[in-house]
C-alpha cells in the first residue's frame, strides 16, 4: 500500500517542487500517493495561526487537505494542537526552513509526530543578499538610486564629506558566525577587510585565519561596517540598543539579514538623521509588513528590502530536497537527520 504524502507548497517552495524531489528521493511506483496543496504565501503574509507563528493557511484547510495522510511536507503549514487531533494518522511532519516555528512541537510530541526542519537552506542565498546590503549601504546606493529615477544627478554625492566608505582596508564586525555569518566573513577577508566575529557560542580555532573573537562591546567600537548574523534569544532580543550605536564609531554602517527583534530601529534613525551612522541595509524589521508611517521608510541613509535574503531560486530546489531526503530516511526506517523532537520519532 503507498504511503500518503500532502506535498503543502506555496508560491515559493511550489508544491510540484516538493513532488519532484520526493518522487526522486523515494523512487519506485507506487510508493508515494502524493497529494498538492498550494498555500497563499508569500502573497498573503505569514502571521500567526491560533498558538503557532509565522505560518500560512488555516487550520480547516490543512485539516481537511491532511486525511489520510501519514507525512506533511510544507514550509508555512500550521501544525496546531487542533490539527493533530483531527489528523490521527499522521506521523512526520517535515518544515522545509531553518526551523519549525509553524509547528507545536510539544503537542506533536504528545501526539507521536516527529518534526523535521532544514537548516542551512538558505545560508548561502542570505550570505550573498547581506553582501549586497553591505556594499549598497556601504556606498549611498539607496538614496542616489532614488534621485535618479526620479530624474534627478546628484552633483553632491562626489563630495568628499558624502562619499562612501570601500571594503578592502575596512574593519567589518559580524555579530555571529554560523552558516550565513561565517560565509559573509570568508568573503569579507577575500576582499581586504579585517573582520571581527562576536558569538560566544563558537570556539576561536573556528574562526582563525577568517577573522578574530571579540567580545560585543570592542566588536562595535571598532568596526566601520558591522552586519548581525545571530538568532532571536532572551540574551540577544534588543542587542543592538541605542546605547550601543552610539558606541559605533562615527559613519559606521549597520547591516542586519538576521531578526528585526536584535535592533532599536527608532535609535537607528536618530543615528542616521544626526550624522552619526553613515548608513544602513536591513531586510528585516520589527513589524512585518514595514507600517506605511514608519520612520524606516522616510529616514535618509537606509537601503532596505522586503525580508528577501533567503528567496532565491536555488533555496527552494534545496528546501524540498531536504525534507524529501528526511521522508526517504523515515521510510527505509533510519535516524532522522535534522528532527527537532526526537522523543517522538518512531
Amino acid at each position: 500500500m503507498p504511503t500518503t504524502v500532502l506535498a503543502a507548497g506555496d508560491h515559493f517552495v511550489l508544491p510540484r517542487l516538493l513532488t519532484q524531489e520526493l518522487r526522486n528521493a523515494v523512487p519506485g511506483d507506487g510508493e508515494l500517493e502524493i497529494h498538492e496543496l498550494r498555500l497563499p504565501w508569500p502573497h498573503t503574509p505569514f502571521g500567526k495561526v491560533a498558538e503557532v507563528d509565522e505560518a500560512s493557511g488555516g487550520e480547516e484547510e490543512i485539516i481537511e487537505a491532511l486525511r489520510g495522510s501519514r507525512i506533511c511536507v510544507t514550509q508555512m503549514a500550521p501544525l496546531t494542537e487542533r490539527v493533530l487531533r483531527a489528523c490521527p494518522d499522521l506521523e512526520l511532519f517535515c518544515v522545509s526552513r531553518g526551523g519549525p516555528v509553524n509547528a507545536n512541537l510539544e503537542a506533536a510530541t504528545r501526539h507521536g509526530v516527529a518534526v523535521c526542519y532544514a537548516p542551512g537552506r538558505n545560508a548561502v542565498a542570505t550570505a550573498e543578499h547581506t553582501l549586497a546590503l553591505i556594499l549598497a549601504a556601504a556606498r549611498g546606493v539607496a538614496d542616489v538610486h532614488t534621485d535618479l529615477k526620479r530624474g534627478t544627478w546628484r552633483g553632491d554625492t562626489y563630495d568628499y564629506g558624502n562619499c562612501g566608505i570601500e571594503i578592502d582596508g575596512s574593519t567589518v564586525g559580524l555579530v555571529g558566525f554560523g552558516a550565513v555569518g561565517s560565509r559573509v566573513a570568508r568573503t569579507l577577508a577575500a576582499m581586504g577587510a579585517t573582520v571581527l566575529v562576536h558569538d560566544p557560542y563558537v570556539r576561536p580555532d573556528v574562526v582563525a585565519g577568517v577573522a578574530r573573537p571579540v567580545s560585543l562591546e570592542e566588536l562595535l567600537s571598532r568596526a566601520r561596517i558591522v552586519s548581525l548574523h545571530a538568532r532571536v534569544t532572551h540574551e540577544t532580543r534588543g542587542m543592538i540598543s541605542r546605547a550601543r550605536i552610539a558606541s559605533m564609531p562615527r559613519g559606521a554602517v549597520l547591516v542586519n539579514c538576521a531578526r528585526g527583534a536584535l535592533v532599536d530601529y527608532d535609535a537607528v534613525c536618530d543615528a542616521l538623521e544626526s550624522g552619526h551612522l553613515g548608513g544602513a541595509g536591513f531586510d528585516v524589521y520589527p513589524a512585518e509588513p514595514v507600517p506605511a508611517g514608519s520612520r524606516l521608510l522616510s529616514t535618509p541613509g537606509i537601503v532596505l528590502t522586503p525580508h528577501i535574503a533567503g528567496a532565491s531560486r536555488e533555496v527552494a530546489h534545496k528546501a524540498a530536497r531536504i525534507v524529501a531526503a528526511e521522508v526517504a530516511r523515515y521510510l527505509r526506517g533510519e535516524p532522522l537527520a535534522h528532527c527537532a523532537n526526537p522523543e517522538a520519532a518512531r
